[in-house]
């Protein structure tokens, strides 16, 4: 691997783009830093990649852990959280990373072989321990001592619940043996999951037995689902739409959606994200796009700036309403600096 101090490069009035020290082809996937450390956080991507920062995300340089050092595995780093100094990562084959002081050292914490799914997700709930794991076939466990021991929070997989309810009129859920694509989480600790095929989401509210289906919105496939501030969802969908709950909840009605108006242009969009405040929502994309609102997604305005950026961009995350990063493929890093 390449090394050597990483420089920036200002590609809008918004983002700058971080030159980091990795081979093409790699795709970032989670970022996070360390509670009440701005400074210092983590990068994770495909090809087993940790990397670790101490100016904010200026410049990062490759943390080497060796409980994670497998050669006969190339792992695919899915999620990372801290609480407090306490930290937890999750990848695909199966492998879980905790550290108790801020990711200075960070111990393997053995699974279970019969585990359903691939972990994609990982909470920390609070920093004595307390943990929430979501795998891919949407097993949701959690844990109070340190994941030495595992309760189940659903009592079968979403492929279970779906051939089991058929009747329940879910398109596309008949002898369903898919994944969730993309699962997120509100701080009430509920869970929203979409389709592999984007055709219909599930939802899980703390108590529930089993996951919630739904039939989709849109007759457009949706790419991806999430959370909004005031407690309803956005979604996605192919083709460059997005959709808004009409509530500020789970809506009680499949088809109780809004289209949103972004002129997307038809450029695929892959995720959405605000600031903590609330106050300004962003959306990535295919082919560079990027997407600003400060409206809560009323209105939308293209950053022209970040179409000469050559990359898809899957993610965006705020840690502050000044700290912000979107990740993208081929190890394309932008960091927020703020309107110019």
């Amino acid at each position: 691997m390449p090394s050597g101090p990483a420089r920036a490069e200002e590609v809008s009035k918004f983002w700058e783009q971080v030159d980091l020290p990795l081979e093409p082809g790699i795709i970032l996937l989670d970022i996070a830093f360390e509670e009440g450390d701005p400074n210092h956080g983590f990068l994770l991507g495909t090809r087993q990649t940790i990397l670790e920062t101490f100016d904010g995300g200026k410049t990062w340089d490759f943390k080497a852990i060796t409980a994670a050092f497998d050669e006969d595995v190339n792992y695919r780093f899915n999620s990372i959280t801290f609480k407090g100094k306490e930290g937890w990562i999750v990848g695909k084959p199966a492998i879980l990373l905790h550290t108790i002081d801020g990711g200075a050292n960070w111990e393997r914490i053995g699974l279970s072989p019969r585990l359903p799914g691939a972990p994609v997700l990982i909470t920390a709930v609070s920093d004595n321990g307390v943990a929430e794991l979501v795998t891919d076939e949407g097993a949701i466990y959690l844990t109070t001592d340190t994941a030495r021991n595992w309760k189940a929070a659903v009592e079968e997989t979403i492929s279970a619940t779906l051939n089991r309810t058929v009747s329940s009129g879910v398109q596309g859920a008949s002898y369903y043996t898919g994944t969730l694509s993309t699962i997120a989480r509100n701080p009430d600790g509920e869970y929203l999951g979409l389709s592999s095929r984007g055709n219909f989401y599930m939802t899980w509210t703390p108590g529930q037995a089993y996951w919630q289906p739904h039939n989709r919105s849109s007759g457009r496939r949706v790419q991806s689902m999430g959370w909004r501030p005031d407690g309803g969802i956005w979604e996605l969908t192919r083709g460059g739409g997005i959709y808004f709950s009409n509530t500020a909840s789970l809506p009680e009605e499949d088809d109780d959606f809004s289209e949103g108006r972004i002129g997307s242009r038809g450029f695929g969009l892959l995720d959405l994200s605000y600031t903590p405040d609330g106050k300004q929502f962003w959306i990535v994309g295919g082919s560079g796009s990027v997407f600003v609102s400060n409206d809560a997604g009323k209105s939308w305005k293209r950053d022209r700036g970040t179409d000469n950026v050559a990359a898809n961009l899957y993610r965006v995350r705020f840690q502050s309403n000044k700290q912000g990063f979107v990740l993208g493929n081929d190890g394309i890093l932008l960091r927020f600096t703020g309107a110019k």
